[in-house]
């Protein structure tokens, strides 16, 4: 009999465990998916869309106040160091690549900047709802950062 209860309260421990991974595993996957979305600079010269492909997060440019020629249509990439891109176009392009979630923040992602050609390091944080972007060449915390609210 007491064979019989331990086995039962042994199972019951095992499939207690195994939810309470397979929970932590989904709220750590809600919470690193909280980056997608389309989000705006604060002060509203620049729109981007976050979106997850292979892990990895990337961001589109929708908008950008420096980017769009007076009759609206898109400035095209003319600074990027492949002469063969220099015709696209810079709203819609993605220019900020393989961002990774670490559990707290997006880190090991690289954002391009078309005013000069050159392609920088980049992480993001989500505080307080708002996305905080730092970009930064060498020293991390020496960077420039921007901080987006989410557009609904």
């Amino acid at each position: 009999m007491n064979t019989m209860i331990g086995r039962i309260m042994m199972k019951t421990i095992l499939l207690l465990v195994v939810g309470l991974t397979s929970i932590n595993s989904i709220s750590a996957q809600i919470k690193a998916d909280e980056i997608i979305g389309i989000w705006e600079l604060e002060d509203k010269t620049s729109k981007m869309e976050i979106y997850k492909q292979n892990a990895r997060y990337f961001g589109k440019l929708l908008y950008g106040k420096d980017v769009v020629n007076e009759d609206g249509t898109s400035k095209k990439d003319t600074e990027n160091p492949d002469p063969k891109l220099r015709k696209q176009d810079l709203i819609g392009s993605t220019y900020i690549k393989d961002l990774a979630f670490d559990g707290k923040e997006y880190d090991d992602g690289k954002v391009y900047d078309s005013s000069t050609g050159k392609t920088w390091k980049c992480f993001v944080s989500i505080k307080g709802g708002d996305l905080h972007f730092t970009g930064y060449m060498g020293v991390k915390w020496l960077g420039q950062t921007y901080v987006y609210k989410r557009l609904k």
